[in-house]
């Protein structure tokens, strides 16, 4: 089994990044950048620059390269093609050459945004179909990756979550930001579906896949299915809030003037190639949820109890 003495993790400063430089730290030695660098562990690089990207990751010699550099904001992603095949495509694949050049096997970070949604899940090697152009980027960077090196990881998230009030871009932190400022009611959509992925789960995974040498690329995901509106339910449980919150079923319509770019109506994944390979398992979304809810409490404290109930 494959040992990793020094690791270089680019695109760290996000939710995901904190996980995964936490789960890295504790078993090698750790080089970190981002294009945003918010710690001062953090070095700030631009993964589309190859000239800096080589760079840097040749004077720190690692054994293993990991890429999470992403720009993951849908909307952001339809206005601006330009940024995200810079990030999702672009900077991929260049972590791909710079892995190959040095001989060392590589990790990137895909995503379910790469089908369409019309099935209801989707396994490892469904074809791609992708409706947006974060998911077409997101699916060039996947086969940049497995045409440059044999010694590839390419492992897709579900719905991520994690990083606690401060890094959390996701759908969980902006329902406790809405709780935490005294929202009686909250909207959650039932016509989409996903696989909740905590961060701290994935990072473990990821160490364990790439310990057992078997490249590929894995779908890694939270196990069971959700919606959002099962999602918020589940979180206001938590949170002890489910006799003074009301969380309301709607569509993907109510939100359509904030959320304009096309999300498939299913992005949930089946793990069936870690279940094959003996590698994982992941937890049910749930039970991950309810570490994830006991993080928002130790950080920020209990959101504010509602005074009254709406109907």
């Amino acid at each position: 089994m494959p040992a990793f003495d020094r690791i270089y993790v680019a695109g760290c400063g996000g939710m995901l990044g904190q996980a995964v430089y936490a789960a890295c730290t504790s078993v090698a030695e750790v080089a970190a950048s981002d294009l945003e660098p918010r710690a001062d562990w953090l070095e700030r690089l631009d993964v589309a620059d190859l000239d800096r990207f080589s760079a840097a990751v040749d004077a720190f010699r690692p054994d293993l390269v990991i890429n999470l550099a992403a720009q993951t904001d849908l909307e952001l992603c339809e206005r601006r093609p330009d940024l995200a095949e810079a990030s999702n495509t672009v900077g991929t694949a260049n972590g791909a050459t710079i892995a190959a050049r040095l001989g060392v096997p590589y990790v990137c970070i895909s995503t379910a945004g790469i089908f369409d949604g019309r099935q209801d899940v989707y396994s490892d090697d469904d074809p791609a179909h992708p409706t947006t152009v974060y998911g077409a980027t997101k699916l060039a960077g996947e086969e940049a990756a497995r045409a440059t090196l044999a010694e590839h990881f390419v492992l897709r998230a579900g719905w991520m979550m994690g990083g606690g009030p401060e890094l959390d871009k996701k759908f969980v932190n902006l329902l406790h930001r809405q709780l935490a400022a005294g929202a009686r009611t909250l909207h959650a959509v039932t016509d989409k579906l996903g696989s909740p992925t905590y961060t701290h789960d994935f990072a473990r995974a990821l160490l364990q896949v790439v310990a057992s040498g078997q490249y590929g690329t894995y779908n890694m995901v939270g196990e069971g299915p959700a919606s959002r509106f099962d999602v918020a339910v589940e979180l206001v449980r938590l949170l002890g809030l489910a006799d003074t919150v009301d969380v309301v079923p709607t569509t993907s319509d109510f939100f359509a003037d904030t959320y304009f770019a096309d999300r498939p109506r299913s992005e949930q994944l089946s793990n069936d190639r870690l279940r094959e390979r003996g590698l994982g398992p992941m937890r049910p979304w749930r039970e991950a949820l309810a570490d994830y809810a006991e993080e928002f409490v130790t950080r920020s404290g209990p959101p504010r109890t509602p005074r009254t109930r709406t109907a």
